[in-house]
């Protein structure tokens, strides 16, 4: 009741959208090819479970993966560059600009270096998700109250023990809020990996869909990629709530 209570308000507007969505296309009589109703979306979604089921579990693989690799190695970056601030001051514009570059320009020059397994695909997501992490991890260290750095100092905290009984608990919020960016990108680079070369997955089922004009199966794609995102949300916030609790 109290995750209703929270989130009535967000569910009533989706379901308000999409029951204009179902009038306005059954009252222009707009062709199906063009733009489905939502309620021929959801039959049909109902109907490629079986064989869209494959699909939907490589990508949720490929996401988690590469989840898990970018906030790794996002994290370990925060944590350099804030124990060596001249590397810091050094890099940091290089990563702001990595993130200029278009990652569906960058995926074929991947696929043509690594050829067309998995590790592209990793590295894809991996980029799109290790920004947020060094970022909120970066502003959580620097958010730490200045009076307690000075209270450990004066009682001979070494470096280390600063880090880890002060600081990193501090940026915990912080790197949970990019965790949650993170995750959502998660998805969304897993299937621009996809559309570039892989045996399956939404991405390719997508692709497959748009060539046959299936747009009712292009949103039912969508839609899943939508709910994946969600469920990974979901599920960092789950983790935030076990590794913050009582904070």
């Amino acid at each position: 009741m109290k995750w209703l209570r929270n989130n009535g308000g967000a569910i009533f507007l989706l379901l308000f959208l999409l029951g204009l969505w179902e009038i306005i296309v059954r009252i222009t009589d707009t062709p199906a090819w063009l733009l489905p109703a939502p309620s021929k979306i959801f039959i049909e979604g109902f109907k490629v479970i079986p064989s869209f089921s494959i699909d939907i579990l490589a990508t949720t693989k490929l996401s988690l993966l590469g989840l898990i690799i970018g906030s790794a190695v996002g994290f370990a970056i925060a944590v350099i560059l804030h124990i060596l601030p001249i590397v810091q001051k050094m890099t940091y514009p290089l990563l702001i600009l990595s993130q200029n570059i278009p990652i569906i320009v960058l995926a074929p020059l991947l696929i043509i270096w690594f050829g067309f397994g998995i590790m592209p695909k990793l590295i894809i997501i991996g980029l799109v998700c290790f920004f947020p992490i060094v970022v909120a991890a970066l502003d959580g260290f620097k958010n730490t109250p200045p009076e307690l750095k000075y209270y450990m100092q004066m009682a001979g905290a070494s470096k280390t023990q600063m880090f880890w009984k002060l600081e990193l608990p501090y940026a915990l919020p912080s790197v949970f809020s990019g965790l949650k960016i993170s995750a959502t990108y998660s998805v969304m680079g897993a299937v621009i990996s996809e559309w570039l070369g892989a045996k399956q997955g939404i991405g390719v089922y997508m692709t497959l869909s748009q060539a046959s004009f299936r747009t009712d199966h292009v949103f039912v794609a969508i839609f899943t990629i939508m709910l994946l995102s969600v469920l990974l949300f979901g599920l960092i916030r789950i983790f935030e709530k076990m590794f913050i609790k009582g904070r």
